[in-house]
């Protein structure tokens, strides 16, 4: 039997850690990197104690990640905080999504976390009014041109992403968690309706607990682009771990996936973070998950066969040969859920030949 990645080693028991040799951890910093978890396995050194049991060289690879991550933090807490002031006048609720609120509600899986924007979730009745208060302070469109302006406004959970003129910052603005043209329809009212405050920031809010978990979910399962498919799936295992520790939490898990439409993901949710993580799951809720979102034997086999590989990093050290052939079916098959054929036909096209060069 092939041993798994030293990345998915270190993540499902930390404490073997101290028995990595020196090559080990050129190899798993190396991975780790390319995963973009190393700030996270600083994190995981920490929480252990292991400081003292590994290398010099790799303490200080380590440390050089951490500084980054401390700094990433002060800059997405002083941009939330901008945010926040940009749209006060407007009265228009601010929740969080991913990165930024694991951050702002200092949830475990925000130690270490890296990401390059902002993500809120507004009504979509208060698109324009956001949208222009953003750009009073400063935030301006990056897509220019009118077939994006039309994709992103027509047929997208969100405005065309937004970028702060002077501090070069990204937001993007979501009305809903999966695109309008996609075949489930989480209803964002019940996401806002569930929403929590954020401890310390009266004008500001994240998904409840269980609907933190299926929009991390969707947005893993259902998107094609998994160069950080192992941080999205380490984000599942962290939010499984921090809120599985209340009992009521599994069931309302089921019972918001059921609510909101998003059986099938939850499902390869906890499947893949069970698998590849260890991730410690009730039996009960992993056969209720079964019978409400298993794919039948073949499809569940073929997408074992994909995700198993698409989710470990891109290095020489995760990969085998079917592993690029994995990454690209699951970008087609992204695509098949984000739009119905004909619509998705078009847009390829109009992608292929028609539009300009992209603008970033």
């Amino acid at each position: 039997m092939t041993a798994p990645p030293l990345l998915l080693q270190a993540l499902r028991q930390p404490d073997r850690l101290a028995s990595f040799g020196l090559a080990d951890w050129d190899m798993l910093i190396r991975q780790a990197r390319k995963a973009n978890l190393l700030a996270s396995l600083h994190a995981i050194v920490n929480e252990h104690g292991l400081f003292a049991a590994i290398p010099a060289q790799a303490r200080e690879h380590l440390g050089w990640a951490h500084a980054l991550a401390e700094r990433h933090v002060l800059a997405v807490r002083h941009e939330v905080s901008l945010i926040g002031q940009a749209l006060a006048a407007s009265g228009v609720p601010i929740i969080l999504l991913k990165g930024a609120a694991y951050v702002m509600a200092q949830l475990p899986g925000a130690r270490g976390r890296l990401f390059s924007d902002i993500d809120i979730l507004v009504p979509k009745e208060k698109l324009d009014q956001v949208e222009a208060a953003l750009m009073l302070h400063g935030w301006a469109a990056t897509h220019h041109d009118a077939y994006d302006q039309r994709y992103y406004r027509t047929w997208m959970h969100e405005l065309p992403p937004m970028r702060h003129i002077r501090r070069m910052t990204v937001i993007d603005v979501h009305h809903a968690i999966v695109p309008e043209t996609a075949p489930v329809h989480p209803d964002p009212a019940k996401l806002r309706a569930a929403a929590c405050p954020v401890a310390g920031h009266t004008a500001l809010l994240t998904l409840a607990p269980a609907d933190m978990v299926l929009h991390s979910a969707v947005h893993l399962f259902h998107d094609g682009e998994l160069e950080n498919g192992l941080r999205d799936l380490v984000d599942l295992d962290n939010l499984l771990r921090h809120f599985g520790r209340q009992p009521a939490f599994w069931p309302l898990l089921i019972e918001r996936a059921v609510a909101l439409e998003l059986t099938r993901p939850l499902f390869y949710a906890l499947r893949y973070t069970a698998r590849m993580l260890h991730t410690s799951i009730p039996p009960d809720t992993l056969a209720q998950a079964a019978q409400l979102g298993r794919p039948g034997n073949a499809l569940l086999a073929m997408m074992d066969a994909l995700f198993l590989r698409a989710l470990l990093p891109d290095h020489a050290g995760c990969t085998d040969s079917l592993s690029g052939i994995a990454r690209t079916l699951l970008y087609i098959r992204a695509n098949w859920l984000r739009m119905p054929p004909l619509l998705l036909a078009q847009h390829l096209f109009h992608k292929a030949f028609i539009s300009s060069k992209p603008e970033d």
